[in-house]
């Protein structure tokens, strides 16, 4: 088998669906890994590494959430509560049974998938915006739960899938429900399926990101978290798993640049006090115009903008 892309040629319907289409990515991508994995944490400072962390925990949170909205097409703002679900469970089960970390992250990911999958019952009746306000209403409550169940908070202060048969069900309810019914499609279970699945990766993400912090608060998933995600996904581009990871990098940078070059210029402008009020409030602005931006100019996000760079240096110089 020839390496050069016009050269492979593939013998069976798993090999056009994999992943990687051609060897040397999947080459590239274990080195790219490896490289992440081993090299980088030993070179850069440790404000670095925490800003990495950070990329890496929202990736696994932004992918969880693309597979229910943009695959499936089942709006969800409820994300930061499903996070939150995770990242209890498994302040519970350190705190009151001291359990290790191989236990606590699949325990919350699972308890965060079965309250998940209960939240996914209406979506066999409803979609878009009712569904929307449904996953809100989740939030909210889940919100409330945890802040007034001293039980399970403590008080106050306190991916392949997408190729595959499962993947390919998700993808026809949400190009056109009725005629996946029609060829058989068990919509309904499908759809439990999804949230279940975008529940346990949110379940996942708080986890870590209680790990990463040492302390599971409610405020930490509040409706924000929700909206930052769905920033991700459609900033990056939904029906993506490059999408999820670029929107989760462009996201958790945004917020760090804006503020390293407002504290480094903005002095010459404005007073201290002033930035300390701007610059949240400008976080949300970007995030604002940024969304209505690829909406309208990019519907696929940055991961379409990666796909004209790729294809033109694929053909350069010889673009005919």
């Amino acid at each position: 088998m020839f390496h050069r892309e016009s050269g492979v040629f593939k013998t069976s319907y798993a090999a056009d669906m994999a992943l990687y289409p051609l060897p040397i990515a999947k080459w590239a991508v274990a080195a790219f890994a490896g490289l992440f994995i081993v090299v980088v944490p030993l070179v850069l400072d440790e404000y670095y590494v925490s800003i990495l962390d950070l990329i890496l925990i929202a990736v696994v949170g932004a992918l969880g959430l693309n597979i229910l909205v943009g695959y499936t097409g089942q709006i969800s703002i409820g994300h930061g509560a499903f996070m939150s679900v995770g990242a209890y469970t498994a302040a519970n089960l350190v705190v009151h049974l001291g359990a290790p970390f191989w236990i606590t992250i699949p325990a919350g990911g699972l308890m965060a998938a079965l309250i998940g999958a209960v939240v996914g019952i209406p979506s066999l009746r409803i979609k878009g915006i009712y569904l929307a306000i449904a996953t809100l209403a989740a939030q909210l409550i889940i919100e409330w739960t945890i802040n007034h169940v001293p039980a399970i908070s403590g008080g106050v202060q306190a991916s392949i899938l997408v190729r595959s048969r499962v993947g390919r069900a998700l993808v026809a309810i949400r190009d056109q429900d009725i005629a996946a019914e029609i060829i058989g499609i068990d919509i309904f279970r499908y759809k439990l399926v999804a949230f279940a699945i975008s529940s346990f990766y949110a379940g996942v993400t708080g986890v870590l990101y209680t790990y990463y912090l040492g302390i599971a608060n409610y405020e930490q998933f509040q409706i924000t978290v929700s909206i930052d995600y769905l920033a991700m996904i459609i900033i990056g581009g939904l029906g993506s798993i490059l999408g999820s990871i670029f929107g989760a990098i462009f996201v958790t940078l945004l917020p760090i640049v804006t503020r390293w070059f407002l504290e480094s210029f903005g002095g010459l402008i404005f007073s201290q006090a002033d930035l300390a009020n701007m610059i949240p409030n400008l976080r949300l602005i970007l995030f604002g115009s940024l969304i209505i931006f690829f909406l309208v100019v990019e519907p696929e996000g940055l991961n379409r903008l990666w796909r004209n760079i790729r294809n033109y240096f694929r053909v350069w110089p010889f673009s005919y």
